[in-house]
């Protein structure tokens, strides 16, 4: 998937056998899912985890993240390299293709529970920009400039 795409809301409070969840797992094979609680009293190594977060960055492998309570924002690069914030609060899914430059940050609230979703095994490794010698960084450059 080359797009940033967001399927709606789901309902969030009911994710644990939730019909629409299962569908979206099934078709597009995220055959793995753990969840990660964001806030000062439940992530070891907060501060340190808050600022590689924030840090510009992309992965080789569909970013999935589908928001379960609170809220924070992920923000992107457009084809001019210019910031794009999207606001992500419950019932909210994201798809952030490989290769995209992003980054994620709190809002105010400084709370988020959120699932996140993979094909096959987690790879969590980021690499923070520069890092435009990487292949999907190259697929997903030229998907931009054919969609222009």
């Amino acid at each position: 998937m080359h797009f940033i795409a967001t399927e709606g809301k789901l309902d969030a409070d009911k994710y644990e056998n939730d019909p629409e969840l299962e569908k979206i797992r099934k078709e597009r094979n995220y055959s793995w899912m753990d969840i990660i609680t964001i806030c000062k009293d439940k992530l070891p190594n907060y501060e340190e985890k808050i600022k590689i977060f924030y840090e510009e960055h992309l992965h080789l492998d569909d970013e999935v993240r589908y928001i379960l309570e609170g809220s924070g924002y992920f923000d992107v690069r457009d084809k001019e390299d210019k910031w794009i914030r999207i606001f992500m609060e419950k019932g909210d899914l994201i798809t952030l293709p490989a290769g995209i430059y992003h980054r994620f940050t709190l809002d105010e609230k400084n709370y988020v529970k959120a699932m996140r979703l993979f094909v096959g095994e987690p790879v969590w490794t980021a690499y923070n920009r520069p890092a435009d010698h990487f292949e999907a960084r190259g697929q997903y450059v030229k998907f931009l400039a054919q969609s222009a």
